[in-house]
């Protein structure tokens, strides 16, 4: 893990974390839906904060945007090409990167890549740097984002895109929606040992009022069925309501089913 960088949640709404990364001197936010609850952190620990990095247009995710411009005037704030936002910002996409000289990991400046993921928006971007991966909502810990704007393909392969990223890669989505995506998840795979183990561990979590992230890519391959679709075709725990079995069938079929469990 980066030493020299620490990542922290900021409880918001009923279930958001607005991720914040600090060396601590200087911060950046993820999604920041409420400024006041970011502001009130950030004076409680005396950080500048320098960049803002906004994953989709939901305002639960950036509803504090333009009140962090207004208090920080030298903020830099990264939003996705494909989405149109009112306040001040760089437009970006996969092909860009995002580098954070005052951030130091193992000797060298941070360096964030942006990838595009399309599904729940048609524009949602995500932000990977070596071990550590904000991804919005686009994938939940056992879960994955609804479909608002894009299609079930899209949504598929955003989520393959990160079943690519290293193992080790601890994974910052936005929401506390764990327990319940880990009982639907029992619901498709109940002997499988890795969510049982893992039910146990995030309910005593919860128990004791600690986030049940960040998750890790390695638990969503062993836990989450949106991203073993293949694996459950072959072997015959199927969700698939076509007639011409395919993963992309198979995950059409579980994300309606999560819709309505």
């Amino acid at each position: 893990m980066h030493t020299e960088v620490k990542i922290i949640p900021i409880p918001a709404f009923e279930d958001n974390y607005i991720w914040l990364l600090h060396n601590h001197t200087q911060a950046v936010v993820v999604d920041p839906g409420d400024a006041s609850l970011v502001i009130n952190v950030l004076e409680s620990m005396q950080l500048n904060l320098t960049h803002v990095f906004v994953t989709h247009h939901h305002e639960d995710h950036i509803g504090g945007v333009a009140t962090l411009i207004a208090k920080y005037p030298q903020l830099q704030v990264f939003a996705s090409k494909n989405e149109t936002y009112a306040f001040q910002h760089t437009a970006v996409s996969e092909s860009d990167e995002i580098l954070l000289t005052d951030f130091i990991d193992q000797g060298a400046p941070l360096k964030f890549k942006v990838l595009d993921c399309p599904g729940h928006t048609s524009g949602h971007i995500a932000y990977y740097a070596d071990g550590i991966l904000f991804c919005g909502d686009t994938l939940f810990s056992a879960g994955c984002g609804r479909l608002f704007e894009g299609t079930y393909t899209q949504l598929y392969d955003s989520l393959q895109k990160f079943a690519r990223l290293p193992k080790d890669t601890l994974v910052y989505c936005t929401h506390e929606y764990t327990i319940k995506n880990l009982k639907f998840a029992l619901s498709v795979e109940p002997q499988n040992a890795d969510l049982q183990d893992r039910y146990a561990e995030v309910i005593a979590l919860r128990q004791q009022q600690k986030p049940s992230l960040p998750s890790s890519i390695k638990i969503e391959l062993n836990t989450n069925p949106f991203l073993r679709c293949e694996i459950l075709n072959n072997s015959g725990v199927t969700f698939n309501d076509s007639a011409v079995p395919s993963t992309i069938n198979t995950f059409r079929s579980l994300r309606l089913k999560r819709n309505a469990f």
